[in-house]
């Protein structure tokens, strides 16, 4: 069934002229001997080759007026750089998977996953003369490989490390991103761009490229870790930092906003999560003087969405926008929101909340 289900996959793109991707399950594509960190029972060719999906490396976006193309349910991921606010819709994110982003100076690339459904912000390492990422056409466990293109080394996204290359080993620095409804976002970020679909490239965004895959049992490759305690594809929110192996189902946030705090103490957590805005995110409750903080959530406040003990408020990502901390930042938790599969394929065995 998976083979067939590529087979078909791999045509229809190739009618569509390109984009996502698709393969076969049959046996490790890299060679034993290329010094991998990761199990290459589970690296698979995706089909499309290197570069095959184009990232998009001159991005243009469009003012929230502009962007008549959106609706207000389409899923994006939100970031924001330097103050910059941009959302970068699933739709075209589908076809091209990574942007790599230049703002005043500073270089990301935003990396997306559709067959795993996980999204990262990375920050280029200063060091890279070449500050973009392309796909490498290659998964582990069906998730992206992206590879950087100053080293020609291979990074699995969800680990956030490099698993073979010359920068085999070495971790990147990861930023936080929130995954939601494009009305959400609006109000989380009223002055936000969107990456528009002038691309530079030929495809049709508004096909979904990978037909029943998101509500269906089928995957195209061989995971590890087969988990039957929710449907594959069920996006949760995992957390895995500190000895915690987590996940949280967002369909089983309230329709208002929760926060739950884990863990107090030096290892301590708050869970953000919404089921009707569509959003969970996690942060470390402990902020950079130390202090431990405990956090309630704010109803009807966008873009505030929590308070602390101290009373200080905050937004999705983690920023203080009122309050003596004004200005401060929380930590990103080493977080996904993901496919269930995929969370179990690289960190099994996860307590659900």
């Amino acid at each position: 069934m998976k083979n067939l289900l590529a087979l078909i996959i791999v045509s229809m793109l190739t009618a569509c002229g390109g984009g996502g991707g698709g393969g076969s399950s049959n046996g490790p594509t890299v060679n034993p001997n290329d010094n991998w960190l990761v199990d290459i029972t589970y690296v698979r060719d995706g089909g499309p080759g290197k570069d095959g999906i184009p990232s998009i490396d001159s991005p243009v976006y469009l003012s929230i007026q502009d962007a008549t193309f959106m609706r207000d349910s389409d899923i994006v991921i939100g970031i924001k750089i330097n103050g910059i606010a941009r959302a970068y819709p699933h739709s075209i994110m589908n076809w091209h998977e990574i942007v790599n982003i230049e703002t005043a100076g500073d270089y990301h690339s935003l990396i997306y996953c559709p067959l795993t459904g996980t999204a990262a912000l990375w920050t280029i390492p200063t060091e890279f003369s070449n500050k973009t990422f392309g796909v490498s056409g290659i998964l582990y466990n069906s998730n992206i490989i992206p590879y950087d293109r100053e080293t020609d080394s291979n990074w699995v996204q969800m680990l956030a490390q490099s698993v073979n290359g010359n920068k085999r080993g070495d971790f990147i620095e990861e930023n936080a991103v929130i995954e939601t409804r494009w009305d959400t976002w609006i109000a989380m970020n009223p002055n936000t761009t969107v990456l528009s679909e002038v691309t530079g490239f030929s495809r049709n965004y508004n096909n979904y490229p990978y037909g029943s895959y998101l509500a269906d049992t089928n995957l195209l490759f061989d995971v590890a870790n087969d988990d039957s305690r929710l449907h594959p594809k069920k996006r949760v929110l995992g957390i895995n930092n500190n000895g915690v192996n987590k996940v949280y189902n967002l369909d089983d946030f309230s329709v208002g906003i929760d926060v739950i705090n884990e863990n107090p103490g030096s290892a301590g957590y708050v869970v953000i999560g919404s089921a009707g805005l569509n959003f969970a995110i996690a942060y470390s409750s402990v902020a950079s003087d130390g202090t431990q903080l405990t956090f309630t959530a704010l109803q009807d406040s966008l873009p505030a969405v929590m308070v602390d003990n101290e009373g200080n408020e905050y937004d999705s990502l983690g920023n203080a926008i009122s309050g003596d901390r004004l200005g401060q930042k929380l930590t990103l938790e080493s977080d996904f929101i993901a496919f269930w599969f995929a969370w179990v394929a690289i960190h099994p065995n996860p307590t659900i909340n």
